[in-house]
């Protein structure tokens, strides 16, 4: 089984304008909402394509109500924590000329509430998967992300770690099976520029030399690139398509490589989260299976 952590869920309101005015009325020509999180998107992606997951996490309110009925109606299991006071975030993303975004706050989340989701973590079992993918709220303690590693490590879990700074670094220690940042957070992480695949390739190295098991590092338009346990570096082209969306790629990313860890190999599980990836920034709303594998097809 595949669980993921979501700590703050959210509903995104997307509205379609032609142009955005500031400081008067403006009108939507379209309006979607999708359910999201970045350990949501990656529920959704693995449901996609056929692998069963858990999404556990913080709801509060009639937006949590929400949430958990709309991840039921599209077929994935939660075990979410329900939060006495506040309510789920709703994340405003308008899209017209160009891409704006008001993000909400979302419920603070008390100590024992957090206790309650350490418990949930009891039935994670050997040869299980769990994802921890974002940023942390504020009411959640800073090294949140290291005690449920610590908690977990004395089970052969694999651990999917999607974050960037000290949240990431911080956790290397316990081995995660697969990180994932970007080319930027990389370069960021060691006070460099990177120029090359060379310089990516030497950074991600580092990282594996850190502890990671798996380092992917995506890196937009030029790909993705692959250090895996034995040390293998593996480069993946990027897929054509027109872009129409910015959120949620990364996640799919994410999702499309433990799909593909599943069945086949890490030239696979490369493939399938690039293609995965690519289909997410090709669509509206997160990638849906057929143009996955149909982008598959290019790579």
């Amino acid at each position: 089984m595949v669980y993921t952590v979501t700590f703050n869920p959210a509903i995104d309101y997307v509205i379609y304008t032609d142009e955005m005015k500031i400081g008067t009325v403006n009108r939507a020509e379209n309006e979607k909402i999708y359910f999201g999180g970045k350990g949501i998107n990656v529920s959704i992606i693995l449901n996609e394509l056929g692998i069963k997951s858990e999404a556990l996490g913080f709801v509060a309110g009639f937006t949590g109500e929400a949430i958990e009925k709309g991840m039921a109606k599209g077929g994935i299991k939660t075990d979410f924590v329900h939060l006495d006071e506040g309510f789920s975030r709703i994340n405003v993303k308008i899209r017209s000329s160009s891409e704006t975004e008001l993000n909400g706050q979302g419920p603070k989340v008390p100590e024992e509430k957090i206790n309650a989701l350490f418990k949930k973590f009891d039935k994670i079992q050997d040869g299980d998967t769990i994802v921890l993918a974002g940023s942390i709220p504020s009411s959640l303690p800073l090294d949140i992300y290291e005690k449920i590693l610590k908690n977990l490590q004395n089970k052969n879990v694999r651990t999917v770690v999607d974050a960037t700074g000290d949240l990431l670094m911080n956790v290397l220690k316990y081995k995660p099976f697969l990180i994932k940042p970007n080319n930027f957070e990389l370069g960021e992480i060691f006070g460099v520029t990177l120029k090359t695949i060379e310089d990516i390739s030497d950074c991600a190295l580092k990282l594996k030399e850190m502890g990671a098991v798996n380092v992917l590092i995506s890196m937009a338009g030029d790909g993705a690139l692959l250090v895996d346990e034995d040390g293998k570096i593996h480069v993946c082209g990027v897929c054509k398509g027109n872009v129409k969306n910015s959120v949620g790629a990364g996640d799919s990313m994410v999702a499309g490589f433990i799909a593909g860890c599943e069945k086949k190999s890490y030239e696979y599980a490369l493939k399938l989260g690039t293609a995965a990836g690519g289909a997410t920034a090709f669509s509206e709303g997160l990638a849906q299976k057929d143009l996955i594998y149909s982008l598959m097809e290019q790579l």
